[in-house]
């Protein structure tokens, strides 16, 4: 399927249709067999400390086997058509093997094991298709185009470039084009990241899924959709994600050897003597107790109960990691990138200046309650956070009469019978020509140049077209960002850097505060998605944090990608890696602290299952290794690799992996 006919396809109604029920991964399968699995053990075990007959408990272990260990079984089969052979089906036939010899108990414990690892992998890959998909009702489906004729309701998928659409306040823009008429403020968070409404003009660019504001816009489109930015965004994300997908942990990397090398000897064991003359059940016994003793039950339990118990630490502490390889990746980090709203800072605009004019006869309490008071009827942001400025000072807000709003100029209000304008200094400063107040009209020039250039979102307040203030807003930098910032820069290869949509004044503002020296800004996604590969070319392990819908490829691109959790779309919780579940920046040098030393306990468990594993088996390839000895010795090392990898569970191991 082509991305043109993907697009169209993913924006019909049945296909953003999206699974809302409660257990909806029981429709999965590989959970389904995972589930009997787990509860014909449970049963069969039971059944077995009761001292029910024999019998009873074989059957239910021999239905265990059957159905977690059918899948990974026959998908084993298929891998050895293809000359490869699969750790899955290497367990199972482990599993049968112990079956064989009596060992039904430690053959079922590893068939659901291997079922229940399957299933929670079968999850997170639905739940990130399904979020790709919800990505494509960001466009809607119709779009209002405009003929000689008058005015068309089409699908925007049929929309060709050059057509012409009208979008109307509070529609979301049907197509990626340029504004041919109109004003309005667009919302396009979901793309640039940007925190606050872009103000549109003629010539400006606008793109598909973004929001309108209060004015009419016509837009002439400039790409069909499978081209938009929205679809690239999907498309990144999957093709990020499939390449991610074959990652693996370190020990899946030489299992292939390790698997073909146990099968040969076990074989060997089995067939050389038979050869010799040997006996047949003496010569299958000692096979099978090889088989056991080399089998890498061991090295995996040395590996995950580390990983799992570092998992289970971190989410304790906010922090939901995704599976064991993340967890073994955060560990490999080199550099960090930082998106910038959201993520750095809390998204959302706060009144940081207010600063009246020389001579205006007005202090900084009258010019916010003034302000306050004819903005009240607005629904802007910046308007929302200069009536919560005023109110959390406990200001008097007068009632706002005549309100009018114009976009992208501000509004208009009578307040107690004075006129007062709010909004963009540079669309107001047009109002000059019509007085003869020069000195004060250049004093308020002076004081927007002075806080733009401090990075702030400046606004002018007039009244009676006199300027008697400014307002500046800025986006408020998170509690702990600065101190995660130098934690990371003493923890890496390579210093932090921040890649964001928003504009360079807003972006170097930001990084000055968190003490950050490379900024990248005014970044599209595929812009970012080209930095992130741009470091991995370099040689870095980036791990990339972000939080809106425009970071989302470039998670998926990162070595390992990390969500704001409060703030973060769908889709980029779903194709991140990790998840900051209470937005504590703070987490991330300590989960990456917690990783390494995960990364240092797994090294000491393989030494401690590799040594037993070459004791026991040489015992029994040297000499003569009585079966229960065997399996007691593969046993005890299981317990003392599983043991050792639990002491991540204790929060001293998350005390000592924080920043301090």
């Amino acid at each position: 399927m082509t991305i043109d006919e993907r697009t169209r396809a993913a924006a019909t109604p049945s296909a953003l249709k999206t699974r809302t029920r409660a257990g909806w991964w029981w429709s999965v399968p590989e959970v389904r067999w995972a589930g009997a699995a787990a509860g014909l053990f449970a049963l069969g075990l039971l059944a077995q400390l009761l001292g029910a007959p024999a019998w009873v408990w074989f059957a239910l272990y021999l239905a265990c086997y059957a159905s977690g260990g059918w899948e990974p079984g026959w998908a084993g089969l298929q891998a050895l058509r293809e000359r490869r052979l699969d750790v899955d089906l290497l367990m199972v036939v482990a599993a049968v093997g112990a079956a064989s010899i009596g060992q039904v108990l430690d053959g079922a414990l590893l068939i659901v094991i291997f079922a229940t690892s399957g299933a929670l992998e079968a999850i997170a890959t639905r739940r990130t298709e399904d979020s790709v998909r919800r990505l494509l009702d960001l466009a809607p489906e119709h779009a209002s185009r405009l003929t000689a004729d008058g005015e068309q309701t089409v699908a925007t998928a049929d929309l060709d470039v050059g057509d012409v659409i009208l979008v109307r306040p509070g529609e979301r823009i049907g197509a990626d084009g340029h504004v041919q008429d109109g004003v309005s403020e667009v919302d396009q968070a979901s793309i640039t990241g940007e925190p606050l409404p872009a103000d549109k003009q003629p010539g400006d660019e606008v793109f598909a899924g973004t929001v309108n504001g209060t004015g009419a816009l016509r837009v002439r489109v400039a790409r069909p959709a499978a081209d938009s930015v929205v679809a690239r965004i999907v498309t990144l994300v999957e093709q990020a994600s499939a390449t991610k997908a074959r990652t693996q942990l370190f020990i899946e990397k030489i299992e292939q050897r390790y698997s073909i090398a146990m099968v040969t000897a076990t074989i060997a064991l089995f067939v050389i003597p038979l050869l010799f003359g040997a006996e047949l059940q003496a010569t299958l016994l000692r096979a099978m107790t090889f088989m056991i003793v080399a089998s890498p039950c061991a090295v995996v339990l040395a590996t995950m109960p580390p990983l799992l118990s570092a998992i289970a630490n971190a989410g304790r502490h906010g922090v939901l990691v995704k599976s064991a390889v993340v967890m073994e990746q955060l560990g490999a980090t080199t550099r960090v990138a930082f998106d910038k709203t959201g993520t750095l800072t809390e998204g959302r605009p706060q009144l940081s200046t207010i600063r009246p004019l020389s001579g205006a006869g007005i202090d900084e309490q009258e010019l916010l309650a003034l302000a306050a008071s004819a903005e009240d009827p607005s629904e802007h942001p910046l308007a929302r956070a200069i009536v919560a400025a005023a109110r959390d000072r406990h200001l008097t807000l007068r009632p706002a009469l005549l309100f009018t709003s114009a976009p992208g100029f501000g509004i208009t209000a009578d307040i107690d019978g004075r006129t007062v304008q709010i909004g963009n200094p540079h669309r107001l400063l047009d109002i000059e020509a019509l007085t003869t107040d020069r000195q004060t009209w250049q004093r308020a020039r002076d004081a927007v140049a002075t806080l733009e250039h401090d990075g702030e979102t400046v606004v002018l307040v007039l009244t009676d077209n006199r300027p008697l203030g400014v307002l500046g807003l800025t986006d408020r930098l998170r509690p702990q960002a600065r101190s995660t910032v130098a934690a990371l820069t003493t923890r890496m290869a390579a210093p932090p850097m921040l890649l964001t949509g928003d504009n360079a004044t807003a972006a170097a503002r930001i990084a000055a505060e968190t003490g950050i020296s490379e900024v990248h800004a005014e970044l599209l996604p595929e812009q970012k998605v080209d930095h992130v590969r741009a470091q991995t070319t370099a040689g870095h392990r980036l791990l990339l944090i972000g939080d809106g819908v425009n970071d989302a490829p470039a998670l998926a691109a990162a070595h390992t990608g990390i969500a704001m959790g409060r703030s973060g779309a769908d889709l980029t919780v779903a194709t991140a890696d990790a998840v900051i579940v209470r937005d504590d920046l703070s987490t991330i040098p300590a989960v990456i602290g917690l990783s390494r030393h995960a990364r240092r306990l797994v090294t000491a468990n393989l030494i401690i299952a590799a040594t037993f594993i070459v004791a026991l088996a040489g015992w029994d390839l040297l000499g003569h290794l009585p079966l229960p000895l065997g399996v007691a010795g593969h046993e005890g090392s299981t317990v003392i690799v599983g043991l050792n990898g639990l002491r991540l569970l204790r929060n001293a191991a998350w005390r000592n992996a924080h920043p301090h």
